[in-house]
């Protein structure tokens, strides 16, 4: 979503006041480890909306800008470091809010979400795939990309505003909604990319997330663990978790989530280091550029 004074402002009072409204079916907990790691060298990465972590690349981070910015990534680390630059070629930037890295045949590839709509209006979303490039580890750029493949997407029922997309261990994409009105899921198969012809997403289900937006606890990523099992949904205040079941996701049990409120001012993007770390990532806000930040919760530490 993008940033606005509105926002922000609303952010900063959350940030000094009011405790966690209590939640009869999620038990939160605060983090074991809650640390901002660094704040992006590259200025230009303003409104960081998602991030990926490469199994390629050890310790390179994806992250992009969302609505009105050009379509580029940015490659950097949890210090921050300006990695590169990199221009998607035959992309638009419309409302890009998640990326993800998968598996594409035999190597490894960026899914990027440009599935964004505040207004809920839009007749079809596109998923992003490029073979994952190399990082040189300068800030020189940007560079061209292969050429994009664009998967066509519609909702079965009616347009959404979504922020969150997974993958599972399949190369199933699941889209998470906003939550504005209830958190939905919607699964697009694999088999959605051997076609040209626009993919429709089927409908999974509701997810228990108490979304509101006056506590800003309103979806804006997730990702699946490495063990394939586990996955995290994440609002602008809390860690919610579940598991991957072969058509749904449910939370643990007991459903456990954790506070991150005030770790951030406007952090939207989320993913596993490994299967005890997760990587958050954040808009710039009041003069400060777009954190990173590295957190372990209590229910991370369970076999």
């Amino acid at each position: 979503m993008s940033s606005s004074a509105g926002v922000r402002l609303a952010l900063a009072g959350l940030l000094a006041s009011a405790p966690l409204a209590a939640q009869a079916s999620w038990r939160y907990d605060q983090p074991v480890r809650a640390v901002r790691t660094a704040y992006f060298a590259n200025r230009r990465v303003n409104e960081s909306s998602g991030v990926a972590v490469s199994r390629t690349q050890p310790g390179v981070l994806w992250t992009h800008n969302d609505s009105g910015n050009d379509p580029m990534l940015y490659a950097t680390d949890t210090l921050g470091h300006d990695l590169g630059t990199f221009r998607v070629v035959g992309a638009t930037n419309n409302d890009w809010e998640a990326i993800r890295v998968g598996a594409c045949g035999s190597g490894s590839c960026l899914y990027i979400g440009d599935i964004g709509d505040n207004a809920e209006r839009r007749g079809d979303i596109v998923i992003y795939r490029i073979p994952e490039p190399r990082v040189r580890g300068d800030s020189l750029g940007p560079i061209a990309t292969a050429r994009a493949v664009a998967l066509h997407v519609r909702y079965p029922d009616r347009p959404h505003d979504a922020e969150a997309m997974l993958m599972t261990p399949i190369g199933d994409l699941l889209l998470v909604t906003k939550g504005i009105g209830g958190v939905r899921l919607y699964r697009i198969s694999l088999a959605a990319w051997d076609s040209d012809a626009p993919a429709t997403a089927s409908a999974t289900g509701t997810l228990p997330i108490p979304a509101d937006t006056a506590s800003f606890r309103l979806v804006t990523d997730g990702a699946v663990a490495p063990d394939g099992v586990h996955a995290v949904i994440r609002t602008y205040r809390d860690l919610y978790f579940f598991r991957l079941t072969a058509d749904n996701l449910v939370p643990d049990s007991p459903a456990r989530a954790c506070n991150i409120l005030g770790l951030e001012v406007q952090g939207e993007g989320v993913d596993w280091l490994d299967q005890h770390h997760l990587v958050l990532t954040g808009e710039q806000a009041f003069a400060l550029a777009g954190s990173i930040a590295v957190v372990t919760c209590p229910s991370m530490e369970q076999p």
